[in-house]
């Protein structure tokens, strides 16, 4: 593994940070006073990036996109990760799930997502399944020749944004040797479709601006065209494409941590107490030495586990301990960062108490820190037969 970034790499690093710097960073105090983006705001912010070239830079270049490896690309949301979500979002990642649409629904859905004529979202989470995908209520039966849907699902990030929702939901059961469970498809249900209503979801002490929603179905009506891959097969497809959301938190948590850093350095050599530096005592020297390893060690557990990917390996294990480590170190960070600040770290004069803020979640979304471990685990002690 070569750990030296390639000149493209480089300049893709230092030109991502650059926008993020000039065009996000001044919006961001607007942005958590408010608690939304103006939409005009979260479109001009699209515009610039396509006029970057980095709009859909996740997805392969047969349909539009960027075509930048696992690496290269996780190098890019370390980089956003610096950001307000609420802003970045507009950054414009389609997700890579749509890979799996038909040739109809490339044209109606990938395509437009990849030029960023339209936004999706994904929508798993209902209320009462959250780990347990497989213990989902919202249900699809068949009914001439269509798909009636009903249910509720939330925690949906930027469904406010979307034109079209990617919804997975329970078509059936299967016996298995544990039991019965519930068979999943997806489904692709656009904006506007009757029976399909979008609500606003809760106000979250994390990310503020970054919008979850509420996602009713009431006898929802759906051609089969609509279903994304096949009949009972959602589980799979999850499994497929939605691995690399880890890793996308993972990267983030690596340049929120930096972004941290980055202030507490400077303010552990500058503030003086007691005649000299309050960098100059171990009790916060050593908190910053703690700190840079931990931020490095959670930087290249990303960046291996995005390696693997691209040389095609297992990366199962590998992707929940970057996404485990890394949000576990964002707290620890972010925490440490104010106490070096001590009471000056809380006041919104600084940054740092939206970012310790914002750090809590990373260990929720995306697969718990304790789905995590289990996944670790079990893939510890599969061989064993245990």
């Amino acid at each position: 593994m070569d750990f030296a970034l390639s000149a493209e790499q480089q300049m893709i690093v230092e030109t991502v940070r650059g926008f993020v710097e000039s065009e996000l960073y001044p919006l961001e105090d607007q942005v958590e006073k408010q608690g939304f983006v103006p939409p005009e705001m979260g479109w001009e912010i699209a515009v610039k990036v396509k006029q970057l070239g980095f709009f859909a830079c996740n997805m392969p270049e047969e349909v539009g996109g960027g075509g930048l490896d696992h690496q290269t690309f996780t190098l890019v949301e370390r980089e956003l990760g610096r950001a307000s979500m609420a802003l970045t979002v507009f950054f414009g990642r389609p997700s890579g799930i749509l890979m799996g649409c038909n040739d109809d629904q490339r044209e109606r859905y990938l395509l437009p997502a990849t030029r960023g004529d339209k936004f999706d979202a994904l929508a798993m989470t209902e209320p009462g399944a959250g780990s347990d995908l497989r213990g989902m209520s919202c249900t699809a039966r068949p009914e001439g020749g269509d798909w009636v849907l009903n249910g509720t699902k939330h925690f949906i990030s930027h469904a406010n944004i979307a034109d079209f929702v990617i919804v997975f939901v329970a078509t059936g059961e299967e016996e298995t040797p544990k039991g019965v469970k519930k068979l999943i498809t997806c489904f692709l249900v656009d904006r506007g479709t009757p029976g399909f209503t979008i609500r606003d979801g809760y106000s979250s002490v994390s990310h503020r601006g970054y919008k979850n929603c509420i996602l009713d179905f009431d006898d929802c009506r759906l051609p089969s065209a609509q279903i994304l891959g096949e009949v009972h097969k959602g589980f799979e497809l999850a499994n497929a494409w939605l691995y690399g959301t880890r890793l996308t938190v993972a990267a983030s948590c690596v340049g929120r941590a930096r972004r941290v850093f980055d202030l507490a350095v400077p303010y552990a050599a500058e503030r003086h107490q007691f005649g000299k530096p309050i960098g100059a005592n171990q009790g916060v020297s050593f908190k910053l030495a703690d700190m840079i390893t931990e931020i490095d060690a959670a930087d290249y557990l990303t960046l291996a586990a995005a390696w693997r990917l691209d040389q095609g390996l297992p990366a199962n294990r590998e992707i929940a301990s970057a996404k485990l480590y890394a949000s576990e170190m964002l707290a620890r960070v972010t925490d440490e960062a104010i106490q070096i600040h001590g009471g000056m770290g809380l006041m919104d004069d600084l940054p740092l108490a939206r970012f310790w803020r914002d750090a809590r979640v990373e260990r929720i979304w995306d697969g718990t820190s304790e789905i995590q471990r289990h996944i670790i685990s079990r893939d510890l002690l599969r061989p064993f037969g245990a």
